[in-house]
């Protein structure tokens, strides 16, 4: 059975071994050297901190995948808009956990008053990630060309957007 559930400390060496597999392994993210099991429990606490959502997928107890948001820029007129990320373990990918658990992450930061949720994908060539965004209802807004030099190459960030309640249709309460 899939449980999404929140990210408790128990599953920051979980967490830290998936993103340590992007790390070094794939364009997702632009980092160059897996950050410690500390580092990661400190980016945890950042975004618990500002009462944002940090998820994880499980089966069997099993850590699979997670996801956060946090906000887009420090300046309080961004206050509305947050980024996230998503990762999924190796073994994960295929079967539609990153779905379940980019739509728990959606409707998390709704409640929280998000209006507009970003995603900053690695690679104009990570098809699974823009898929999955594009199946849950974001649009591309943007590209940075070259933005990142990581494995011999240069390397795009597509940006992606969705928004979130009445978005920008009504001011925030």
């Amino acid at each position: 059975m899939t449980l999404i559930r929140p990210c408790g400390e128990e599953d920051l060496p979980a967490i830290t071994a998936i993103y340590a597999h992007y790390v070094l392994h794939a364009t997702a993210t632009f980092e160059l050297e897996p950050p410690s099991c500390a580092e990661m429990a400190a980016r945890r606490s950042d975004v618990l901190n500002k009462q944002l959502p940090y998820l994880v997928c499980c089966e069997n107890e099993q850590v699979l995948g997670y996801a956060y948001a946090n906000w887009f820029k420090p300046r309080p007129a961004y206050r509305y808009c947050a980024e996230h990320s998503i990762y999924l373990a190796p073994e994960a990918g295929g079967r539609g956990l990153g779905k379940l658990l980019l739509s728990e992450l959606i409707s998390q930061c709704e409640q929280r008053g998000v209006r507009k949720l970003l995603a900053v994908i690695g690679g104009s060539d990570n098809l699974a990630s823009i898929h999955l965004h594009q199946a849950l209802g974001f649009s591309r807004c943007g590209l940075i060309s070259h933005a990142g030099w990581k494995f011999e190459r240069w390397l795009d960030t597509v940006l992606m957007e969705r928004e979130l309640g009445h978005g920008g249709r009504l001011p925030p309460r």
